[in-house]
C-alpha cells in the first residue's frame, strides 16, 4: 500500500467513524452543566440561609449544610433519581459534594447482590477510593508543609 493510499484509507475509516458518532453541542452542554451545577449550589445556599436561622455558625453551619447535602445526593441515588439528572447535565451534577455522594452510593447498591462484604463494602469506593487516598494524602504532605514552616 502506498503511501497516497493509505492516507485515503485513514480518511475514509475516520469519515466512517463519524458518521456513527452523534454531533457533540458543547455549548448547550456547558449551559446546561452551569445550570444545574449552580441550582445544585442554591439549594445549599437555602440549606444554609434555613439552618442561620435556628443559630447554627460557623463550622457547624458548614458541616451540616454539607451532610444535607450529601444525604440528599444518596437519596437521590437511591431513588434513581441522580443518575437521570446527571445524564442530563453531566459534569454540573458530578462537580458539587452531591456527585461525591452518588459516586459512592452508585457501587453501593449496583454491587449489593453480591454480598455485605464483597458487593456493597468492596465496591462502594471503588470511584470515590483515589479521591479519598490522594485528597488525605496531599491534605497530610500540605499540613506537614504548613506545620514545618510555623
Amino acid at each position: 500500500m502506498t503511501e497516497k493510499n493509505r492516507e485515503n484509507y485513514n480518511k475514509n475509516y475516520i469519515a466512517y467513524v463519524n458518521s456513527f458518532d452523534p454531533p457533540t453541542h458543547h455549548f448547550k452542554n456547558c449551559l446546561r452543566a452551569f445550570g444545574v451545577g449552580g441550582f445544585i449550589c442554591c439549594i445549599g445556599q437555602f440549606f444554609r440561609v434555613v439552618l442561620e436561622a435556628f443559630g447554627l455558625s460557623g463550622d457547624e453551619l458548614a458541616g451540616t449544610v454539607s451532610v444535607l447535602l450529601i444525604f440528599l445526593g444518596t437519596l437521590l441515588t437511591g431513588l434513581g433519581v441522580y443518575d437521570r439528572i446527571g445524564r442530563n447535565a453531566g459534569a454540573g451534577s458530578i462537580v458539587p459534594i452531591t456527585g461525591f455522594a452518588n459516586s459512592v452510593c452508585s457501587p453501593a447498591i449496583e454491587f449489593k447482590t453480591e454480598g455485605l462484604i464483597y458487593g456493597l463494602a468492596a465496591k462502594m469506593f471503588v470511584v470515590a477510593g483515589p479521591i479519598i487516598v490522594y485528597g488525605v494524602l496531599s491534605g497530610t504532605i500540605v499540613g506537614i508543609i504548613y506545620w514545618l514552616l510555623g
